[in-house]
Parts: structure tokens; sequence; C-alpha cells
């Protein structure tokens, strides 16, 4: 009986024991998994890709990557002032067409807003160069002309900053030794040369302006595939020759931007005779080359340049 009593007592006293234990500890689990609950923070879904928006375009980046123009420089020299002559490289193709304007300065500063134009266009259509080619503008080629007629020589300028003086305009078509650039190359090269019915200087040799010994200097080391120069005015395109005849190819190319662009085509520049031309000289350097003509000294005639550009990337696209 007293082993019995013993048992129960022992029994009781385990179970409140156990009881008194229990009962904190899952109060406490109970407790701390509600606090666990609380601070974990829920996850994330996933988001494949992020979608950035701004005034003009939405793209959604890994899914649509945006496309930007390489775009490179390289200062050719400099002019008799101590200007930068500046080349803009757009595209990575080993085939290079190269275009010039201002080779005449504040004369013909139209011929330097259609290649400031033409780089607009290249930076917003990248994917207009064919992958083979690369587009090298040079838009100032007579920075020190320029510089008398719209103040600046290496920066874009406006229709509007142009001197209304005429002298002050005819005298920016020369560099800073008032030397006539596109009669200082070496094609039929003499130091007195021939402007329309005015007598002007070509230099003391061929070559002998920092000027075009800068694009002598960038021709031989890269061969250009094929060159286009700007001038006004007339209205055209020309093709070139150094008493060898017109190429082939600048046949070719003469037509291509001739039917594209609307101009009239022309085997030959001969309102007048020139000496020490610049595109002659490329022809002697069997290097395709054609002049364009814009109309007038004041319009860049945009639209028709632009349909003749795209049709010469297309020709030269493999």
């Amino acid at each position: 009986m007293i082993i019995k009593e013993k048992v129960h007592f022992l029994t009781k006293w385990y179970t409140e024991v156990m009881k008194n234990i229990l009962i904190p500890l899952l109060v406490l689990a109970a407790i701390g998994g509600g606090v666990y609950m609380f601070l974990k923070k829920p996850s994330l879904p996933v988001t494949p890709a992020v979608t950035t928006t701004n005034a003009t375009t939405t793209q959604t980046q890994e899914t649509v990557p945006q496309v930007k123009p390489d775009t490179t420089q390289t200062i050719l020299g400099t002019s008799v002032s101590g200007n930068n002559i500046t080349a803009y490289h757009f595209g990575n193709g080993t085939d290079e067409l190269l275009f010039i304007g201002g080779i005449h300065g504040g004369y013909e500063w139209n011929t330097s807003l259609v290649a400031y134009q033409l780089m607009d266009y290249l930076k917003a259509n990248p994917t207009s160069i064919p992958k083979n080619l690369k587009v090298t503008v040079i838009p100032v080629l007579n920075p020190d002309g320029l510089s008398k007629v719209v103040g600046t020589s290496t920066e874009r300028f406006a229709a509007s900053d142009v001197s209304t003086i005429e002298s002050v305009v005819i005298s920016g078509r020369f560099n800073a030794n008032n030397v006539d650039l596109n009669r200082n190359f070496d094609c039929d090269w003499k130091a007195k040369a021939t402007w329309q019915t005015k007598t002007v200087s070509g230099g003391t040799a061929a070559f002998s302006e920092p000027e075009s010994q800068a694009i002598k200097n960038y021709v031989e080391k890269n061969t250009p595939t094929a060159v286009v120069v700007w001038y006004s005015s007339g209205g055209g395109v020309f093709a070139s020759s150094c008493h060898n005849g017109v190429s082939k190819e600048t046949n070719k190319i003469t037509k291509v931007f001739a039917d594209a662009s609307g101009y009239t085509a022309h085997q030959s520049f001969d309102f007048y005779a020139t000496t020490g031309d610049m595109v002659n000289w490329l022809a002697k350097q069997s290097i395709p080359a054609i002049s364009i003509l814009l109309t007038t000294h004041n319009d860049t005639e945009w639209t028709k340049n632009q349909a003749g550009i795209e049709a010469l990337l297309k020709y030269y696209a493999k």
C-alpha cells in the first residue's frame, strides 16, 4: 500500500513538473516563430529585364540593347594659325569612305554645314553604315578661312553667324597665307592659279600649306576606298582625273550619286581651267573621287545629298 502511494505521488509530481516546463517552452516557441515571421523580408519576384523611359524613347535593357554610334576623332594636323583639322570616324569597317567639306572655308561655309549634317545623320542612324565600311568626315579643311567669316574654326555654327560683308566672305576662301587650298595639290600645280577670272595664289609649291599637307598625309597612310568633296556653287556631280582619264570606278560612283540625288553628272569641271585641284590629285593617286557642287552658297541641299550618300553606302556594302 505504501509503495502504491509513493508511485502515485511520484507520477503526479512528474506530471506537474513537465506541465510547468513544457507550457512555457511552447509559449516561447510560438512567440519566437511569430517574431521571425514578422522580421523576415518577403522575397521579391525576379525581373528578367528592366524598362527605362526618357523623354523620347522607351528601351528594355537586356532584351533590346541600345545601339550607339562608334565615333572616334583624329587630329590630322593644324592650320597656318594653329587651328586643328579634325576627322570624325563612324563605323569599324576596313573600307573607308572619306567626305570633306570646307576646303574654301567661310566663302563656301555651306559645304561645312552639309558635312556636319552628315555627321548628325550617322550618329542618329549608326546601322546605316555597312559592317565593312568606315565613314570619315572632315567638316572643316580650312579652319582659318572659316573663322574669318563665321567667327569659329572648330565648332558648329549657324547660317546666322555668317558675315554679311562681301569682302569678308570672299577673304574666307583662302587660308591665313592667302592661298587657295584647292590650287595647292599636285596635279598641274602652278604658283599663279585661276579662280573664275581672278588670279589667286596656289602656294609656293604643291602641298606648301599645312592644310593640304595634312590631307596628303592622311590619304597616303589610309588609302580610302573613295572620296567625296563638297564645293559651292554650281550644282552637279563632277568626276576626277589627272591626264589619266576618268577611272571606271569614278564613273560608277559619279552616276550612283547623281542618279540618287538628282544632280547632273559631269565628266569634268570645265567652267574654267583649274590647277592644283584636290580631287584630280586623288585621281592621280588612283583613288576614286568626286566633287559635289552645291547649287548655291547658302543651301546645304541636305535631302539631295542624303539620298546620294545612302546610295554610296549601299553601293560599297559587302
